[in-house]
């Protein structure tokens, strides 16, 4: 049976940390204090795992120059504090080198740290697909409910939800590889359900070809149809040595055809001629 606390609605369970930002800082400045940054332990349910860089510091800039405007949220633990919401601000402020941090001290049982973590983040910021895809599929464990379900207490459609839990099946590397938006979700959704060998071969075949969302999908069904055919791509995945490159590129820029592959180079010649002219270039290079 679903819990009680998600069938008021995660938008419900959200609108309790935003109430806890605007009534304790604005009516009850008692509960903001100035604590220790190195007391801080982050939240141990937090689903982000990522955190761009660049923008990290542009806040750190921006607090070095206005100040934190917004309290982070914390919870007293262990002697220190541990954080609830606002990770993007306690890591900006500790890039800007601050000691301490201006903190709300809320009073939250431990077992809403988990929704609220995951509320805060699918409502507030975009999570990387697979970041969002484990945020999805923990709330629908801990509340037993189905995606339908999901679907309409946070809005987005199910296809959206389904699609984005499917990319959980895919190999670590695979997923690394999105979360660090070095394959889009596009190309993810094409390769879900493939065994882990072609899996591997297309996405090399991504990042060694460029190959766009519908070159994937093409080429994903060639594969189904006739699974001998990814064999030359496989061979091609990996990108020829950069010193192979640059002599195909010379080769080329004299109007030869060559082709470099992970470990030979195969030049082309049309009659006897080309291949003399050709040996008389690389004697000038030496």
């Amino acid at each position: 049976m679903a819990k009680q606390a998600l069938g008021r609605g995660l938008s419900a369970i959200f609108e309790d940390v935003e109430e806890a930002y605007k009534q304790e800082f604005q009516h009850d400045n008692s509960r903001v204090q100035e604590i220790d940054i190195n007391k801080i332990t982050p939240n141990p349910y937090q689903p982000r795992l990522v955190f761009k860089e660049d923008t990290l510091r542009d806040l750190a800039a921006s607090i070095q120059k206005h100040g934190l405007l917004q309290p982070i949220l914390v919870i007293k633990k262990d002697g220190g504090f541990m954080l609830l919401a606002g990770e993007r601000r306690l890591r900006a402020s500790q890039i800007a080198g601050f000691a301490t941090i201006k903190a709300i001290v809320a009073d939250y049982e431990s077992e809403k740290l988990r929704e609220l973590a995951l509320i805060e983040n699918i409502q507030r910021e975009d999570l990387n697909p697979i970041e969002l895809g484990k945020a999805y599929q923990e709330l629908i464990d801990e509340y037993n409910i189905t995606q339908d379900g999901l679907s309409e207490i946070i809005h987005k459609s199910r296809a959206q939800i389904t699609n984005t839990i499917r990319l959980l099946s895919l190999s670590e590397k695979t997923k690394q590889l999105i979360a660090e938006n070095k394959i889009s979700q596009g190309h993810a959704k094409v390769i879900v359900g493939l065994d882990a060998i072609d899996e591997e071969t297309i996405v090399n075949t991504i990042l060694g070809q460029h190959l766009s969302v519908r070159e994937t999908e093409n080429l994903v069904k060639q594969l189904k149809v006739n699974p001998s055919s990814l064999k030359k791509k496989r061979q091609n995945a990996v990108k020829p040595p950069l010193l192979l490159q640059t002599v195909q590129e010379k080769i080329i820029s004299i109007g030869l055809k060559a082709k470099a592959t992970k470990d030979s180079l195969t030049i082309n010649f049309k009659n006897t001629q080309e291949m003399e002219s050709f040996l008389l270039r690389i004697k000038e290079w030496e």
